[in-house]
């Protein structure tokens, strides 16, 4: 993969481009302020954009805004947002963005090199990665629906938004495949979402019901 960074915490930037390099990736761009996101792109049109919400000069939401603004000029390119917190109005943006390839994660939550080089391709390659935090902290501004989903309901549907296959969900719940399908189909009948076998497609329809309005 060739991939641009944009972090201006200088330590985390380094930190961030020697282990993508580490695991054979190119880093061909590693900035620290959201103007210089978007001239990076433009000079070495990476497969990848992984980038901090904030930035300066504002430090308020430059990095999400200009990987938008570069998902519109280059709708095929992938974005990996990387946020402190769980910023629900940011994570809504970047989900409304459309097209494939778009992943937003904690980074006090990433706790492992290889799961994160794993989330980077994976986004790369046109999946939806997204924190089970987040997914949680959305669910639950719907108090009807997460009622209706049991712990272990809860659980698998934090593992499908970081795009993990059913085999991927039965390996880290220690269950059966036919035990996480099972625990998939009444989770999507509860929710009323449409039954897909698609990862990505199914990740996005999740995520499309936990950000709109409660009912």
């Amino acid at each position: 993969m060739r991939v641009v960074i944009a972090e201006d915490a200088v330590l985390l930037r380094e930190g961030l481009a020697g282990v993508l390099e580490r695991f054979g990736h190119a880093v061909v761009a590693s900035v620290g302020d959201a103007g210089s996101l978007v001239t990076a792109v433009e000079e070495h049109r990476p497969d990848i954009v992984v980038a901090d919400v904030r930035m300066p000069p504002g430090f308020t939401d430059e990095g999400l805004r200009a990987a938008l603004m570069l998902r519109g000029r280059h709708p095929d390119l992938a974005v990996l947002v990387l946020s402190q917190y769980v910023e629900q109005t940011y994570a809504a943006e970047l989900l409304d963005s459309g097209g494939a390839g778009i992943g937003y994660l904690l980074k006090d939550r990433i706790g492992d090199v290889t799961e994160f080089v794993d989330a980077v391709i994976r986004v790369a390659e046109g999946g939806t990665v997204i924190d089970p935090e987040v997914v949680r902290q959305l669910l639950g501004q719907r108090r009807d629906p997460l009622r209706r989903l049991t712990p272990r309901e809860l659980e698998v549907l934090g593992l499908i938004a970081e795009g993990r296959s059913n085999a991927s969900i039965a390996q880290a719940l220690f269950v059966t495949d036919a035990a996480v399908a099972k625990h998939i189909a009444s989770i999507f009948t509860k929710l009323d979402l449409p039954r897909d076998t698609d990862g990505h497609r199914r990740v996005l329809a999740v995520l499309a019901y936990l950000r709109t309005e409660p009912r």
